[in-house]
């Protein structure tokens, strides 16, 4: 039996990409904090974004553009602007 083709999608691909460089830039920004407990505290609160990105990208590789694409596109952005909400970054 063929193997079902991956549906593939621009503008979600975009907001991928997108997503790849606000995590890069907060993690570079966490990486540019000298106390080392104060960046270990930035760093434990942003795992959770940075699982949910490679969530994201992960599914998009392996499965394309599904249902479960636009939930995890959500779960990341609410995890970030959590994020970015209570942290000064």
């Amino acid at each position: 039996m063929a193997k079902k083709r991956r549906k593939l999608n621009k503008d979600f691909e975009r907001k991928i990409y997108s997503s790849k460089k606000n995590v890069e830039l907060v993690l570079a920004k966490i990486y540019d904090i000298d106390d080392e407990d104060i960046q270990k505290e930035y760093m434990s609160a942003f795992n959770k974004v940075v699982y949910l990105y490679d969530e994201l990208k992960e599914d998009y590789e392996r499965q394309g553009f599904s249902d479960n694409s636009e939930e995890l596109l959500t779960s990341y952005k609410n995890a970030f602007n959590l994020f970015e909400s209570e942290f000064e970054i």
